[in-house]
C-alpha cells in the first residue's frame, strides 16, 4: 500500500480546515466547497484504504519525530481491521455533517469558523485512529477537546452555550490529567510509546503497573466517551449547533475513548480489578442514563443520554473482554444515532423547539417533516434493537460477550486467557445491559409518541407551519422544571426543508438498517475485526428482544392511559406529577400525555435533574473552589497589595523626611558635617 493513501486522510481534513479560516472572510463563497470536498476526499481514502489493507492484515510504519532521553516519539501508523472500520465510519458521518450543515447554518455569519472547525475536529478523530503512537495519538486526543469547546460554544452570545463550552472542556480536561500520566507510565514501563511495542510488552507480561496504568487511562476514558462520574457535560452539550451534536455523538469525541480501550485492551486484561471497574462504571452509566433519557423533554438531551447509555454498552462489551461486540455497536451506533440527531434538527428546524411537549402540540407535525419522521422511526428501531436493524445485532453482541464472561467463558479473541475476565464483571455487566434494553425501548416510544402522535398533534391532517406567535407560545411552553438547551435557530421555518437537509438522512438510514445482517451474513466482519463470533447467542437474542418489546408495550401503555386520562378531562400527570423541590411554578402549565411520569413515579423528578449530579458537584466542587478564589482574591488585595502599597507609602515618606533636610544652605551643611565627625571622634574615644 502507498503510505500516502493514509497520510492523506487526516492531512486533507486539516488543509481544508486551514483554508477555510484564511479564506472565509475574503472569499466566503468558497466556505462550503472547502468545508465538503475535503471531508468527502479523506472519506473516499479511507474506503479505498480499508479496501486495500483487507481482513486480517496489518499495517505498521514509523518515521521518529524526536528523541526524548527516553522512549522516543514517533510519527506511526498502525492500521487493522479496527482502524480501517472505525475511519469509514468518520469520513461517513463527517461528510454527511459537512452537507447538512451548508443548509442548518445557511445564514449564520460564522459558518466559515464553524466548518473549518468540524473540519479539523474530523482529522483529528482520524489521526487518533490511525497513530501508531501514543504521543501523537494524544495531539489528537487534545485538538478534539479543543474543536469541542469552540463548536458547543458556537453560538456564544447564548448563556447555555457558553456555560456549556466552559463545562465540557473542564470536565474532560479533568480526566485528561491523569490519562496523560498513565500514558507516560504505560510507555516508561514498555519502554515505547509505539502502540505495536506497547501491546508486545503487555502480551509478555513486562508492565510493571497494570492496574494503575488502566486506571489513569479510564479516567480519561470517562471524560471523553462520558461515562460516569464524568458524563455530565454531555447533555448540557446539547447548547451547541445539532449538527455538531451528531458530530461529537456518533464518529468523533465519544468514541475516542471506547477506541482506545478497544485498541489497548491487553493492558486492561492484565488487570482484573480494572475491568471490575470498567464494569462497574459502564453499569451505573447505562441504568442512570437511560432513566434519565426516559423523563427528558428537551429532544436533544434523550438523544445525549441515549449516547451515554449506549457509550455504557461499549464500555460494558470492553469490560467483557470482547473488544469485537464493543466496535460493532460503536460503529452500529455511530450510524444510527447521527441519524437520529440530524433527523431531530430536520424536526427542530420545522417546530421551532426542542422540547417534545411542545411538539406534541403542534397539528400534522409528522406530514410536514416525513423523511424525518420515517428515518428517525427507524433509528429508534435500531436503537431499541429490534431485528433485523443494526442496532439488533451489535446490541445482542454486547449481551453474548457478557454472557460468556458471567460463565467464566470470555470472549478474548487470543487478547489473554479467558480468566484474565473475572466473572463478576461479566455478570455486572449483563444484568445492567439487560435492564438497560428494557429501560432504553421504553424511552424511544416514548420520544416517538409524545413528539408525533399526541391527540394535539394529530388533530389536523394537513401539514402547515405555524404562525410566528403560535411559534413563540410553543416555545414558553415547554416543562419550565425541565433542563432545555434551546440553540438559535439558523434555518427559516417557513419553508421546507432543503435537500442538504435530507438526503443526509437517507444515506445514513442504509447502515442503520443494513450493516448488521450485512456484516454478520458472509461473515466478514469478524473477519475484519478479531475473528471471533458476532452472532447472537439464542439465550442473549430472545432475553433481549423480548425486554426490548416488553419495554416498548409498556411505554405504549403508559402513553395511552395517559392519553385517555387527558381525553376525559381528569388531571394530567403534568401537573400532578411534579417534584415539590423543583423551584419555582412553570411559565406556562404544560398538559401532554407523557408515559414517562407513570413509569418513572417518584423517580421522575430526580432523573429529569440527572438525580443531582451537577448538585452534588457543585457543591462539592464548584463552591470549594469559588470559595478558596475569593480567599485568593482577598489575599492579594486586601494583604499582598497591602504590602506592596505600605512599601510605596514607605518609600515617599523616607523621601519627604529627606527632602525637609535638603535646604540648600552650604553652612547648614558644614555644621551637620562638623556634628558627625564630632560624633563619631566621641564614639571611637568612648
Amino acid at each position: 500500500m502507498n503510505l500516502a493513501l493514509p497520510a492523506l486522510v487526516p492531512a486533507l481534513p486539516a488543509l481544508g480546515a486551514a483554508a477555510t479560516l484564511a479564506t472565509g472572510k475574503k472569499a466566503p463563497g468558497l466556505a462550503r466547497p472547502l468545508a465538503i470536498v475535503p471531508v468527502a476526499v479523506s472519506a473516499v481514502l479511507a474506503l479505498v484504504v480499508a479496501l486495500q489493507l483487507g481482513t486480517g492484515r496489518t499495517l505498521d510504519a514509523a518515521t521518529r519525530l524526536t528523541p526524548t532521553g527516553g522512549p522516543d516519539i514517533a510519527l506511526a501508523l498502525h492500521l487493522d481491521g479496527f482502524s480501517s472500520l472505525i475511519s469509514v465510519l468518520v469520513g461517513l458521518v463527517a461528510t454527511c455533517v459537512q452537507v447538512y450543515s451548508t443548509a442548518y447554518l445557511k445564514k449564520d455569519p460564522r459558518y466559515p469558523s464553524y466548518a473549518a472547525l468540524v473540519s479539523l475536529f474530523t482529522a483529528a478523530m482520524f489521526l487518533v485512529v490511525y497513530s501508531g503512537d501514543l504521543i501523537v495519538l494524544l495531539v489528537g486526543w487534545e485538538v478534539m477537546g479543543l474543536c469541542s469547546y469552540f463548536l458547543i460554544g458556537h453560538h456564544w452570545e447564548s448563556a447555555d452555550a457558553r456555560s456549556a463550552s466552559l463545562k465540557a472542556f473542564l470536565v474532560t480536561k479533568l480526566g485528561d490529567v491523569p490519562f496523560l500520566f498513565g500514558i507516560f507510565l504505560l510507555g516508561a514501563d514498555a519502554g515505547s510509546f509505539r502502540i505495536p511495542d506497547v501491546l508486545a510488552a503487555a502480551g509478555e507480561g513486562r508492565l510493571g503497573h497494570p492496574t494503575l496504568i488502566a486506571l489513569l487511562l479510564l479516567a480519561g476514558v470517562a471524560g471523553k466517551s462520558a461515562q460516569f462520574p464524568l458524563h455530565t457535560w454531555l447533555p448540557d452539550a446539547m447548547a451547541g449547533p445539532t449538527p455538531v451534536s451528531a458530530l461529537i455523538h456518533a464518529a468523533t469525541m465519544v468514541a475516542a475513548g471506547i477506541y482506545l480501550v478497544a485498541r489497548l485492551l491487553p493492558v486492561f486484561l492484565l488487570s482484573g480489578a480494572a475491568l471490575v471497574v470498567l464494569a462497574v462504571m459502564a453499569a451505573v452509566t447505562m441504568i442512570g442514563s437511560a432513566l434519565c433519557a426516559l423523563a427528558q423533554d428537551d429532544l436533544k438531551r434523550v438523544l445525549a443520554y441515549s449516547t451515554v447509555g449506549q457509550l455504557g454498552y461499549m464500555a460494558g462489551a470492553l469490560a467483557s473482554g470482547d473488544r469485537e461486540a464493543s466496535v460493532f455497536h460503536l460503529v452500529s451506533h455511530g450510524a444510527f444515532k447521527a441519524l437520529l440527531f440530524l433527523a431531530a434538527g430536520v424536526v427542530i428546524h420545522a417546530a421551532h423547539t426542542n422540547s417534545i411537549s411542545a411538539m406534541s402540540r403542534i397539528p400534522g407535525l409528522r406530514g410536514r417533516v416525513p423523511d424525518a419522521y420515517w428515518t428517525m422511526g427507524i433509528a429508534l428501531v435500531a436503537l431499541v434493537g429490534l431485528p433485523p436493524f443494526s442496532g439488533f445485532f451489535s446490541k445482542e453482541a454486547v449481551l453474548s460477550a457478557a454472557e460468556h464472561a458471567a460463565n467464566g467463558e470470555a470472549l478474548t479473541n487470543g487478547l489473554g486467557p479467558a480468566s484474565a475476565v473475572p466473572q463478576a464483571a461479566g455478570w455486572i455487566v449483563l444484568i445492567s445491559a439487560a435492564l438497560t434494553a428494557l429501560l432504553t425501548a421504553a424511552y424511544a416510544t416514548r420520544l416517538f409518541l409524545v413528539a408525533f402522535h399526541s391527540p394535539a398533534g394529530a388533530a389536523a391532517a394537513a401539514p402547515q407551519v405555524l404562525p410566528a406567535a403560535d411559534r413563540a407560545t410553543v416555545v414558553a411552553d415547554h416543562e419550565a422544571d425541565a433542563p432545555y438547551s434551546p440553540e438559535l435557530d439558523e434555518a427559516d421555518p417557513g419553508s421546507a426543508e432543503p435537500p442538504a437537509m435530507r438526503w443526509p438522512l437517507w444515506v445514513l438510514a442504509v447502515p442503520t438498517m443494513g450493516f448488521g445482517v450485512a456484516g454478520l451474513r458472509s461473515d466478514w466482519l469478524p473477519a475484519l475485526l478479531d475473528g471471533g463470533t458476532l452472532r447472537p447467542s439464542g439465550v442473549t437474542a430472545v432475553t433481549g428482544t423480548g425486554l426490548a418489546v416488553v419495554g416498548v408495550l409498556a411505554a405504549y401503555g403508559a402513553w395511552r392511559s395517559a392519553t385517555a386520562r387527558l381525553g376525559t378531562g381528569r388531571p394530567a400527570p403534568a401537573a400532578a406529577g411534579r417534584v415539590p423541590e423543583q423551584a419555582g411554578a412553570p411559565a406556562a402549565e404544560v398538559i401532554v400525555a407523557d408515559p414517562g411520569r407513570t413509569l418513572l413515579g417518584p423517580l421522575f423528578g430526580p432523573a429529569r435533574h440527572g438525580f443531582g449530579v451537577d448538585r452534588l458537584y457543585r457543591a462539592l466542587f464548584v463552591q470549594p473552589v469559588l470559595g478558596a478564589a475569593r480567599l485568593v482574591r482577598f489575599l492579594d488585595r486586601e494583604v499582598v497589595e497591602g504590602y506592596v502599597q505600605g512599601s510605596g507609602i514607605g518609600a515617599n515618606l523616607l523621601g519627604r523626611a529627606v527632602r525637609l533636610a535638603q535646604t540648600g544652605n552650604a553652612q547648614t551643611y558644614l555644621s551637620a558635617l562638623l556634628a558627625g565627625v564630632v560624633l563619631l571622634a566621641v564614639l571611637v574615644a568612648v
